[in-house]
């Protein structure tokens, strides 16, 4: 039996660029929307094109370029932001308007300063107008998580009823956990969905570090698109990160019994090539993609991984792009791996050598945070000279 398809849905473009220190020109938006396409992206998210004449540019340059791809522009539900995105996608070979408007009472009051009923028709409106510009329209609830369930519902239906094919549900400021969310989800199909063909969609921010979690969660639950990004940048404290979801499905199958479309071998060059546009990489300890992912330095840690790999990484470093494990040598690190690493340098230690050198290596580890090769050798050299038989 054939694993249900999850769509992933990349927004790195849009909601990304959104975030301080990830601006790009218009050239690196098409070099990085190539590579999500041939990544396996379903849909890329290009940009919010009344936002200005850049993002504009952007939306209407990626959807001439990627042919192989859904390339989707945002809008708010007002008629100049669907007409502009619209004229954005208009030469796209699958084009997609997603259109949002905040549902939670608190947005309402103080930003939108509209009644629930106002917001209704709003709906109603912008769906029904998108659904003149695209044969995919993707209706996004802003604030889902904080608004009132039987309302959200209510707002669900109306899009439904108007044209929508896609139904988000974002988790906008990162509030829910995954229980919670499962159970929104599972309301929502339930309730609105129900044996319609209308794909739900989540779309997770990690203020709270669950933003992955409560992806996967609502994955369970019956969610079939996942909004996310590379390196899981964005606003605040970012989005589900696109590499933890593809990879989640690939090593949990047994949880997720989910395929997708994505090439996990490209997920460490595509999370170099953004790093390398914007102002940060991320960070050392980062899942999948960091630098420290298939790094050890803990001796007992060197020593599993020198025996199998599966010891202590449940997934190979080939399997998403990165060349090769490495074993950091400092002062945690155990003999077995500092004997690995004078092999691959030619020296040949017998067990005297060993036990000097060792010695010698973890003295110079307590006074020194990094070790080279040059010091190594030194020690080497300096303390057991007849132990250099190269």
């Amino acid at each position: 039996m054939t694993a249900e398809k999850i769509a992933i849905f990349d927004t790195t473009l849009r909601d990304g660029e959104q975030s301080p220190g990830c601006s790009m020109f218009l050239n690196e938006k098409i070099e990085l929307a190539r590579q999500l396409e041939n990544l396996g992206v379903n849909i890329i998210e290009a940009g919010f094109p009344i936002a200005s004449d850049g993002d504009f540019e952007a939306v209407k340059a990626i959807a001439a370029e990627c042919r192989n791809t859904t390339v989707a522009g945002l809008c708010r539900t007002t008629e100049a932001d669907i007409v502009r995105a619209g004229q954005a996608l208009k030469n796209a070979a699958n084009p997609r308007i997603h259109t949002f408007i905040a549902t939670s009472d608190i947005h309402l009051e103080f930003k939108l300063k509209k009644s629930r009923h106002e917001v209704l028709q709003m709906t109603r409106r912008a769906v029904s107008m998108a659904r003149e510009y695209a044969d995919e329209v993707e209706f996004s609830a802003e604030d889902a998580t904080r608004s009132d369930l039987s309302y959200l519902c209510e707002v669900f239906a109306a899009a439904v009823d108007a044209g929508a094919t896609v139904l988000n549900i974002p988790d906008t400021v990162g509030y829910t956990t995954p229980t919670e969310f499962a159970g929104l989800v599972t309301r929502v199909r339930e309730t609105v969905v129900g044996d319609r063909d209308i794909v739900i969609s989540v779309h997770c921010h990690n203020d709270l570090g669950l933003a992955v979690a409560n992806s996967l969660a609502a994955i369970e639950a019956g969610a079939r698109q996942v909004e996310c990004t590379v390196n899981g940048i964005g606003e605040r404290a970012g989005n589900a990160a696109l590499e933890e979801i593809a990879m989640a499905c690939v090593v949990r199958s047994d949880r997720f019994p989910f395929r997708t479309d994505i090439r996990t071998e490209l997920l460490y060059p595509t999370s170099q090539l953004l790093s390398s546009m914007i102002s940060f990489g991320p960070q050392p300890n980062k899942a999948i993609v960091g630098r420290n992912a298939f790094a050890h330095e803990a001796g007992i840690h060197q020593h599993g991984v020198l025996s199998n790999p599966l010891c202590y990484e449940i997934m190979t470093p080939e399997s998403v792009g990165v060349p090769t494990n490495e074993i950091v040598l400092g002062k945690h690190s155990g003999r077995h791996a500092l004997v690995a690493r004078y092999e691959e340098l030619g020296f040949r230690l017998d067990a005297d050598a060993v036990a000097e050198i060792y010695s010698r290596f973890i003295a110079l580890a307590d006074r020194k945070k990094n070790i080279y090769d040059q010091d190594l050798i030194a020690i080497a050299g300096n303390t057991y000279p007849v132990a250099i038989a190269a």
